[in-house]
């Protein structure tokens, strides 16, 4: 059989996909339930405590600067598919200015316990992380959330608004009410079997499009082993449960009708060109098409919540504090100074 020089390249893209997304599957790590196997930038440790009647721990990362110390310091939220290692260039960059820095990951996430039963709230998880703060001693400090982790910011600034000085809200999701506008509503055991089928592809696939718009970098190999080697692991089928729970309090759990009762200097942080959008994978052609416009959100949210600040970074899309680090970070001290 004779091959066109088109059908030639076609034919020969295709395999190196086909080929990329098998040495991808067979080269996926494996790690623990709690992340164990997989390296932090910076020494991990862990907070015991009880919640809803059984033990937990939470890991979190908690650095002072080497040398000059401004006496701030930064609490840092993860995002869904993110963990505290995932702020590696952040963290260092804070503190070279001088800040201390916490970053815990959440209970059914990352190096934290995942509970075989438990009722996701961010009220709960606001609730743990300022128990994890007294604990070290902290009355107050600057809260910065990234996508999720920005839910449960606003969240924590509304609980406890006399110990934030300064919220950052970094490509939040939640800035509109998928639900309300259309997104189909998935049950837990939907969101389940969906988790169990994830690959290291398909969680490079989507960050790809989502997190870093087509542009790829060899530096996001490791955050795609991160999440396939958790879900590879042994604790595969608890992961994959938490995360359905996790993801049906995202769905459910809307901040965006609270954005207006924010009492604490807040500032927006927006990739312009992020799409996150939960259930708009599921949903019919014309309500994907009403939603994640996060170049048109952030000016929402930014008229919402009172006396608030927007910086948007044009053209980045979900992580812009990983898709270009240094600029992320000055945009972050010039706010917070």
């Amino acid at each position: 059989m004779r091959f066109t020089i088109k059908q030639w390249f076609t034919s020969s893209a295709l395999a190196l996909m086909l080929t990329s997304g098998a040495a991808m599957a067979a080269d996926a790590p494996s790690y623990g339930p709690q992340l164990q196997g997989f390296d932090y930038p910076y020494p991990l440790q862990h907070f015991a405590f009880n919640s809803q009647g059984v033990a937990m721990q939470m890991g979190y990362i908690d650095v002072q600067p080497q040398g000059k110390k401004n006496s701030q310091t930064v609490v840092l939220m993860h995002g869904k598919n993110f963990c505290a290692a995932t702020w590696g260039d952040t963290i260092k960059g804070l503190l070279g200015q001088g800040y201390r820095v916490v970053a815990p990951d959440q209970i059914g996430f990352c190096t934290s316990t995942k509970p075989e039963h438990y009722q996701y709230t961010f009220q709960q998880l606001a609730s743990n992380t300022n128990d994890l703060l007294k604990n070290l001693k902290i009355d107050k400090a600057v809260i910065v959330g990234h996508s999720t982790g920005g839910m449960l910011a606003t969240r924590y600034a509304l609980m406890y608004p006399q110990q934030v000085s300064k919220l950052v809200l970094v490509n939040p999701i939640g800035l509109e009410d998928w639900k309300a506008k259309g997104a189909p509503y998935r049950t837990v055991d939907q969101w389940y079997d969906r988790e169990l089928k994830l690959s290291a592809k398909s969680i490079h696939d989507y960050e790809l499009k989502t997190y870093y718009v087509g542009k790829w970098k060899p530096e996001y190999d490791r955050w795609v082993d991160m999440l396939a080697g958790l879900n590879n692991g042994p604790g595969h089928k608890l992961v994959a449960w938490n995360s359905a729970l996790i993801y049906d309090m995202i769905f459910t759990q809307p901040v965006f009708y609270e954005l207006k009762d924010l009492r604490v200097p807040t500032t927006l942080m927006i990739g312009t060109s992020d799409t996150t959008a939960i259930g708009s994978d599921i949903a019919p052609p014309a309500v994907k098409a009403k939603l994640g416009h996060y170049n048109v959100l952030g000016k929402q949210a930014a008229k919402l919540i009172p006396h608030a600040k927007l910086i948007e970074f044009k053209g980045l899309g979900h992580a812009p504090q990983m898709e270009e680090p240094e600029k992320f970070n000055q945009a972050l001290f010039k706010t917070l100074r």
